[in-house]
């Protein structure tokens, strides 16, 4: 089909965490064979690890025994792959461009304040006499909050951009049990948060509005079957085990969540979804989003209440 070419300016990005902004699947990785080869079992290929990818923890644990059938309960697994993951994970460092993409998109908030003459900065900011607008951010990722702490420890700067209300982790009560990735509800969810804080003078968002930066599969389709754009930057072993598939999985329609819906998946080259190697020198145009200049950064205005709290909670066993 002929992709569609006609979308409204981006409002919102919304952003999976593992494998997208820090670098923290070759660490599952690394976690997880230390065990395999402790018990004499072949190291985590691709085909598994592709499945467990982006899932919250329990449907990922489930899928992993299923493949492992380790000689131990699955508490005992848990309990060792927390201990190394605890040891592993505070390591992860941002993906590359990812710094830079979160700190331009920060600064568009820059649009929203007035100047002197209570006019909005964003109605003369663009170029060729586009309005320009902030782009608002949130966080959806199946980590739950524990291990979200132990990832972050080491960035809470970078990750203080998504404001703690704008975060959406794998153990939030608002996803039901069984509706993770590669099911819709996470993403809409963060999209909830985001509309429910708006100003008053703004609209809410809508779906299309939105671009879900995802590098797993399940998560691919969890974006579009939320009616959003999407940006997929895989691992690159990802992107070699998938090879000749990029278009089914870009349409949502790798059947990661079965028969279930199928109404919300996308089209083959329906141009809502797009790869990129990585976020390195991101093309905002091309989605409509205007990044203010540098320097606004000196103004006051983006000095005042712009320090939010990273979640913290005391470390649990927990697999994702």
């Amino acid at each position: 089909m002929a992709p569609r070419t006609d979308f409204p300016p981006i409002r919102a990005c919304l952003f999976d965490m593992d494998g997208l902004l820090l670098d923290t699947e070759d660490l599952y990785t690394l976690c997880i064979n230390l065990i395999l080869e402790k018990y004499g079992r072949t190291s985590l290929p691709w085909s598994i690890k592709a499945k467990l990818q982006g899932r919250p923890g329990p449907e990922a644990n489930a899928l992993f025994h299923d493949w492992a059938k380790l000689p131990i309960s699955e508490s005992d697994y848990l309990a060792q792959l927390t201990a190394l993951q605890q040891q592993h994970f505070p390591t992860a460092k941002p993906l590359p461009g990812v710094e830079k993409l979160l700190g331009d998109l920060g600064r568009t908030r820059w649009w929203d304040f007035r100047d002197q003459n209570k006019g909005r900065n964003g109605e003369k900011g663009g170029k060729e006499g586009q309005k320009a607008q902030r782009v608002h951010i949130a966080l959806a990722t199946s980590s739950n909050s524990a291990n979200f702490a132990v990832k972050t420890s080491k960035w809470t700067e970078l990750f203080s951009v998504f404001e703690s209300h704008r975060r959406v982790l794998g153990d939030d009560k608002r996803i039901q049990p069984g509706r993770g990735k590669p099911l819709p509800d996470i993403y809409l969810v963060a999209l909830k948060t985001i509309n429910d804080s708006l100003g008053e003078d703004e609209t809410p968002i809508k779906p299309e509005e939105c671009l879900v930066f995802e590098d797993s599969v399940p998560g691919v389709e969890a974006g579009r079957r939320a009616g959003m754009r999407v940006v997929w930057c895989p691992h690159p072993m990802l992107k070699k085990e998938y090879e000749g598939r990029e278009a089914e999985i870009l349409a949502g329609r790798m059947g990661e969540a079965g028969e279930v819906d199928t109404h919300q998946l996308g089209e083959i080259d329906d141009g809502w979804a797009d790869y990129f190697v990585d976020l390195t020198n991101f093309p905002y145009e091309k989605y409509g989003i205007v990044i203010p200049p540098a320097e606004v950064e000196l103004d006051a205005s983006m000095r005042e209440n712009t320090n939010d709290e990273l979640i913290t909670q005391d470390v649990k066993s927990a697999a994702v």
